[in-house]
């Protein structure tokens, strides 16, 4: 039962006996997310007319299809009856009507210009911008303005179908009923004018409209504010003659509208003085509101959207704001990292260059193992190869494989083997530290392979009494796979060219396991290696700094390791160790405010490993959600464009690493790629780390499957002998 019990968490039973494979939780949640995303990206751009939308314009077409008593008719067009009428504005009457707004800088000063003089008007709104600014329109109503529509998205009703005419209505009562608990039965179309410019293309939507129910308006006075002609202009456009009421045409959305609010203040106040009256349509007809109540699901209908604009606009707001504060940071960090790596190669490389007095004395190597039996021999005859006089302690850490008896039947000089019960790497290394000879150790993990000159590379920086410890140059062994170019790449880039940047910088966040050295004095005066963290080389690396200690990076003590060779193998090393960084960068908060060595790696480093390893990686996916977006819906040259820029960049950087490294720029083929494709599989582990971290879970060590193939390059992982001699390594 219990075991039955353990597989339905992964598994579930179909109907024919087989098992059904579940999505796991750790890759559901963040593809959901994903899915969110785009869904809200898409959502923001459907209210920005940048989806959906079509920006065609009919040409005028004959119009002799349209009855006579239209085109010599009024402004305000009733097709609700088998018999059409056009109706006039009586005389004194001025019905000012503003187009496709709401708009959050101009509304505001045309409402404030009408409260002024007590006046009304009718704001003939857009479904997309009532949407996101519907505060605007529930102050209209409650002013004592009326509303019509003017479609959701403006298009040339005369190029659309029915169907994308009944959607144009819908969509828009849909955000009227949102934004103000109404419906309306005003419709003004785009791109309309005068009613003896009906043609025969606008008449045949101009009945359909009125079918649902809608009365059309068009104008008889056009202001012309769209051209921003002058104010003086705008007002002698806007007049009507004779003492004839009108219909004025004027905007409030749309561009720049300051000749428009400058000319209502002397236009209203003029005609006032005349005997005019600023009134709503219905008003100044003497006709029932325009406006209806909604109530019961229309309205809830009504409320979730204007809910879900409004939410997809301050989410996107928000990350797109992030991101580009983020991209910012990124691009300073890459000229920084540039700038430091080049100052860090020159200071190092110069000729006569040295840490201080030679280092000569023996080191102890510590190789801590669980299950090592598939690469271990490798690991310890590259060790036996050394040009430097070293001890080797292999700690068994209960390995079931066979790992000790392997390397004790190698027999081979300074090696000596240390069982212990299973109790973990940090028990591990301190049970080394404790049964190691000489002051300076060195540790290594027990899938890696060092050259002979690692050791003697490795420890010469602790000629300068300052050092306690010293990181080394791990590099990726098994590249030949493409998830294991990927990660050669991040290494040589990512890990190493940072190291030459924090090394300047004095605030080395991570010793990494796989190749580092250390002084006794130091790991004892810190307490040795913790298990507060699954990180535990970024944890000893922040407890030597708020010691007082300098940690460096030495470029020629070259170690190769082996990567996962698989995406779930990947995945549960990144976890851990994003997981593990947390857990290190939150125990050692306290160095942000301490004082001295401690508070300046406080201040300096903790700040950009949380930005740069914690936060930024969790927003990476938007780069190529909104690729993504850019090419489907515009503007693709420039999303195109963008990107190509950001990888350029990255390649630049990328093909400085691999120079100062001296590796081969084949690699970098699969750069794009891995831009596209490995930031995902971060996202999803960061991710996860996050929601662990948060939730108060606790992550156990999972140990990587390990294949043995890494070895010494150009030896072979089966042929070491090469790795004994002593002679150069090609």
């Amino acid at each position: 039962m219990a075991s039955r019990t353990r597989r339905s968490g992964r598994a579930s039973r179909a109907r024919d006996g087989s098992r059904r494979r579940r999505l796991p939780m750790r890759l559901l949640l963040p593809v959901l997310l994903l899915v969110a995303l785009m869904a809200m990206l898409m959502l923001r751009g459907y209210v920005h007319s940048e989806i959906l939308a079509d920006h065609r314009v009919g040409p005028p077409a004959s119009s002799d299809q349209v009855p006579k008593e239209i085109l010599e008719g009024g402004p305000v067009i009733d097709t609700r009856e088998e018999k059409p009428t056009a109706l006039e504005v009586p005389d004194r009457e001025l019905v000012l009507t503003f187009d496709d707004g709401p708009d959050p800088e101009w509304t505001p000063k045309v409402l404030d210009m009408l409260k002024k003089h007590d006046a009304r008007a009718v704001f003939f709104i857009t479904g997309t911008m009532a949407s996101r600014h519907p505060d605007l329109v529930q102050r209209m109503v409650d002013e004592g303005h009326e509303i019509g529509l003017h479609t959701f998205n403006h298009p040339d009703l005369a190029l659309q179908s029915k169907s994308r005419v009944d959607w144009e209505l819908s969509q828009s009562q849909l955000a009227l009923a949102g934004a103000a608990g109404i419906r309306t039965s005003l419709f003004r179309p785009p791109y309309s004018s005068y009613s003896h410019l009906m043609d025969n293309k606008s008449w045949p939507v101009t009945e359909y409209i009125g079918s649902k129910g809608y009365i059309t308006i068009v104008n008889d006075t056009d202001s012309q504010d769209w051209r921003r002609p002058g104010v003086d202009q705008i007002i002698r456009n806007a007049t009507p003659k004779n003492g004839d009421g009108a219909i004025v045409l004027m905007h409030d959305s749309g561009g720049d509208r300051s000749h428009t609010v400058a000319a209502l203040d002397r236009f209203i106040s003029g005609l006032q003085d005349e005997g005019y009256r600023f009134d709503t349509l219905t008003a100044a007809l003497d006709a029932p509101s325009a406006h209806t109540p909604v109530a019961g699901l229309d309205a809830l209908k009504g409320n979730a959207w204007v809910f879900l604009v409004q939410a997809s606009e301050k989410t996107t707001g928000v990350l797109v704001a992030g991101l580009a504060v983020v991209g910012v940071l990124v691009f300073a960090r890459l000229g920084l990292m540039l700038i430091l790596s080049v100052a860090h190669a020159r200071r190092v490389r110069r000729r006569g260059f040295r840490w201080g007095e030679t280092v000569t004395e023996p080191v102890s190597v510590l190789v801590p193992a669980y299950n090592e039996a598939k690469c271990i021999e490798q690991t310890v005859r590259s060790l036996v190869a050394s040009d430097h006089p070293i001890e080797v302690l292999v700690i068994d850490d209960g390995s079931s494989d066979g790992t000790a008896r392997i390397v004790e039947n190698l027999g081979l000089p300074g090696v000596r083997v240390i069982r212990q019960l299973n109790a973990g790497k940090p028990a591990a290394l301190n049970r080394g530290i404790a049964n190691a000879r000489y002051d300076l150790i060195v540790m290594m993990d027990g899938d890696t392979v060092f050259e002979p000159s690692t050791v003697r590379e490795l420890v010469q920086p602790f000629g300068d009494a300052r050092v306690g410890a010293v990181a080394g140059n791990a590099k990726v062994g098994n590249r030949d796979s493409l998830i294991g170019a990927w990660q050669h790449i991040e290494y040589v880039m990512g890990f190493n060219l940072d190291r030459r940047m924090y090394d300047v910088l004095r605030c080395m966040p991570t010793i990494p396991g796989a190749v580092g050295a250390f002084r006794r004095s130091a790991l004892e005066r810190v307490g040795g290696m913790s298990d507060d963290t699954l990180a535990e080389d970024t944890d000893i690396t922040m407890a030597l700094h708020r010691d007082g200690w300098h940690v460096v990076y030495a470029e020629k003590a070259l170690a190769w390791t082996e990567a996962p060779e698989s995406v779930q193998q990947l995945w549960s090393q990144r976890y851990r160790w994003s997981y593990g960084t947390m857990q290190a960068i939150w125990k050692h908060r306290r160095s942000l405010v301490e004082s001295g060595h401690s508070g300046r790696f406080g201040r300096v480093g903790m700040p950009l490993v949380s930005m740069f390893m914690v936060v930024a990686p969790l927003l990476a996916p938007l780069i190529d959600v909104f690729l993504l977006y850019g090419l489907v819906f515009g503007p693709t040259e420039k999303t195109i464009g963008a990107w190509l820029g950001v990888l350029a960049v990255q390649g630049v950087c990328a093909a400085y690493a691999f120079h100062l490294d001296k590796e081969r720029m084949t690699h970098l083929i699969s750069l794009p790629l891995q831009q596209l494709l490995y930031r995902q599989l971060m996202y999803v582990v960061l991710l996860q780390s996050w929601i662990t971290a948060l939730t108060g879970g606790r992550l156990r060590w999972q140990k990587l499957r390990r294949t043995g193939a890494v070895g010494l390059p150009g030896a072979g992982s089966a042929t070491p002998q090469r790795q004994m001699d002593g002679r150069p390594v090609a």
